[in-house]
């Protein structure tokens, strides 16, 4: 995934490995030549390393929401199967209390 954005004097461009979460190549380009100062440069690596860090949170998250989505998944797969068996039953008994009637 790459992301740019617009940084006084450069066009500042990171590409994100998904494979390697550690691994960031950052690679500006020179739009014209205006040097970006010391304050520049370190907000610019302020704002990289925020970006990173959500990057990271983020996959953090999805993570856990997988995790989360299939143990609900599980337990919706088994309270249909309980349902089902209550259904069964129910069904069972109605069809004996009707049996009981008809010889009563």
């Amino acid at each position: 995934m790459f992301v740019g954005f617009l940084v006084p004097g450069l066009f500042c461009r990171f590409r994100v490995d998904a494979k390697a979460p550690s691994s960031y190549h950052l690679r500006m380009e020179k739009r014209d030549s205006a040097k970006l100062d010391e304050a520049g440069l370190k907000a610019l690596e302020i704002r990289v390393h925020k970006l990173i860090k959500t990057c990271e949170e983020l996959k953090t998250e999805n993570r856990l929401l997988k995790v989360q989505q299939t143990s609900y998944t599980t337990e919706r797969a088994d309270l249909i199967d309980k349902n089902e068996q209550a259904r069964k039953r129910v069904e069972a008994m109605i069809t004996r209390l009707k049996s009981m009637e008809v010889t009563a």
